[in-house]
């Protein structure tokens, strides 16, 4: 079954968007192309079962196993080495990408503490966006009695869009709050 977020991006948004940008072609409008989750972890050098716990957590959100991601080089003041594990990651594509957007925009950032929406300046200047969440609370899989420490994520959402414009326009028609 094809996530909804992508029926309604199909049937509703890609109409819309070609006709408020003058698109002529489906093609040319702008949609996403993957999503990243990336967690940072420092303290995996002195404590290397926090990154498994990390690593079930982006497993239960993103619904894909991440990948441990390594140091590219040694840094001796933070007794560093090199290919030592300090974070994790998960890229989504295709339906699970859709069904993660959704539960982030409808679900998991309304849960945010103070929610105003999100900033609008924190794409790259080719239409991709950044998000930084403080808390991996916020996300209704993680369990609030297994979690050991509140940590923060990172989610950048890549799309086809050729500038912020195109690409704010679509996240817009897509549901992100942004603050007005």
């Amino acid at each position: 079954m094809p996530a909804r977020l992508k029926e309604r991006y199909t049937k509703e948004i890609l109409p819309a968007l070609m006709k408020e940008m003058g698109y002529r072609n489906r093609e040319e409008v702008p949609r996403l192309d993957k999503i990243v989750i990336n967690v940072g972890l420092g303290e995996a050098i002195q404590n290397a079962k926090a990154l498994d716990t990390v690593v079930e957590e982006i497993a239960a959100i993103a619904g894909q196993k991440p990948v441990i991601t390594r140091a590219k080089k040694a840094i001796a003041n933070f007794k560093l080495r090199k290919g030592m594990p300090i974070g994790c990651m998960v890229t989504l594509r295709g339906a699970r990408m859709y069904e993660f957007y959704d539960r982030l925009v409808n679900v998991a950032l309304p849960r945010v503490r103070d929610f105003k929406g999100v900033s609008d300046r924190s794409f790259d200047g080719r239409g991709n966006y950044a998000l930084g969440v403080r808390e991996q609370i916020i996300f209704p899989e993680i369990d609030l009695d297994k979690v050991e420490k509140v940590r923060g994520l990172t989610v950048c959402i890549n799309t086809t869009a050729a500038s912020d414009v195109e690409g704010k326009a679509l996240l817009k028609a897509l549901g992100m709050p942004f603050r007005s």
